[in-house]
């Protein structure tokens, strides 16, 4: 047997109990249902129940977008002429888009949005970048042009 499945199988009782993660707190309306809920339920229990909580796509999406957003963001190290602007003007689109989707929705999903808002801003921020290059060249290109004709 391997040392996970010890470790695993010594933890089950504990999580069987609800004694880990699952202790009664106090009260907070931060991730509560439109449905009303006793007081006495832990923040756990309540994101796990929640409309938007642990076991849903409204939490795990974007988790996972954010992985986009952290790519766009090591992008900026790489120079504007390697960078794609189709694809810089998609993520753009993408999240200013489902940006104003997230916020139509119900349930609301906050979460979402602000990774599509993140998304958004990153994917302007490279386009700026891409456009300002493509910009320079052509003014290098015409300004080189213009002194060979004089020459």
């Amino acid at each position: 047997m391997s040392p996970a499945s010890n470790l695993f199988r010594a933890a089950r009782p504990a999580f069987r109990a609800r004694q880990f993660f699952f202790r009664p707190k106090q009260s907070s309306a931060r991730f509560q249902s439109t449905a009303s809920q006793p007081a006495t339920e832990s923040w756990g229990k309540r994101m796990w129940n929640s409309p938007v909580g642990l076991k849903t796509v409204h939490f795990w999406a974007p988790v996972m977008k954010w992985a986009l957003v952290l790519a766009g963001v090591a992008d900026f190290a790489r120079p504007a002429e390697k960078l794609s602007l189709t694809q810089n003007a998609a993520l753009t689109a993408t999240g200013i888009i489902w940006t104003r989707w997230c916020l139509i929705i119900k349930p609301k999903n906050y979460l979402l949005a602000a990774v599509n808002f993140f998304l958004g801003v990153v994917g302007v921020v490279q386009c700026t970048r891409i456009v300002r290059f493509n910009m320079s060249q052509k003014k290098t290109l015409t300004d080189g042009v213009a002194e060979a004709v004089k020459s």
